[in-house]
């Protein structure tokens, strides 16, 4: 029954490592790389993450450079960052497209703060769906005594406890990340 629960854990980290993915692609005060980890370019047809098309290298607090490894696809990238939702004007510059980002207002912050707050939200939501899950698959499994079914839903509701106040914590750390200027 420990295997239960293990399987349980498990599949709760991988919601908490998601959501981390997730709000590593929301931009603080100090420009990330994570927040190219969504864009998609049409490399010879196919859409390719542009992380595995270029190095993205951080100079400073607002600016990224992306270098691309096929010089060929410099055009491509471009116009992929031009297009998404990052609202920043990709420059070419001897072989390298270069991203400023402007200093975050409050406004955009608090957008942030928002968007970073329905990550956790539907993070919790997926952890209360791993909870029934295992809930019911406990209920139909008829070799379990009563008092044993009941102390693997304890455990289960202990773990979707922990992973909940998990989730409290990472959204806060961010939610400081995000209002520190």
């Amino acid at each position: 029954m420990e295997l239960l629960i293990e399987e349980c854990q498990e599949k709760m980290e991988k919601t908490i490592e998601s959501l981390k993915q997730n709000l590593g692609t929301i931009r603080t005060g100090k420009v990330s790389p994570m927040i190219l980890d969504r864009i998609m370019v049409d490399y010879y047809g196919e859409l390719t993450p542009l992380k595995t098309l270029a190095s993205v290298q951080t100079p400073n607090a607002t600016t990224l450079l992306v270098r691309p490894f096929d010089p060929t696809s410099l055009k491509a990238m471009q116009q992929a960052i031009g297009e998404s939702d990052l609202n920043v004007n990709p420059v070419v510059d001897s072989g390298v497209i270069r991203l400023s980002f402007p200093a975050l207002s409050s406004d955009r912050r608090d957008e942030f703060a928002k968007q970073a707050k329905k990550y956790c939200e539907d993070a919790k939501v997926a952890i209360r769906n791993i909870r029934r899950d295992f809930n019911t698959l406990i209920k139909k499994d008829k070799t379990l005594s009563e008092d044993m079914a009941s102390s693997l839903n304890d455990d289960v509701q202990k773990e979707t406890d922990k992973y909940v106040k998990k989730i409290d914590e990472i959204y806060l750390v961010k939610e400081k990340e995000l209002h520190t200027i």
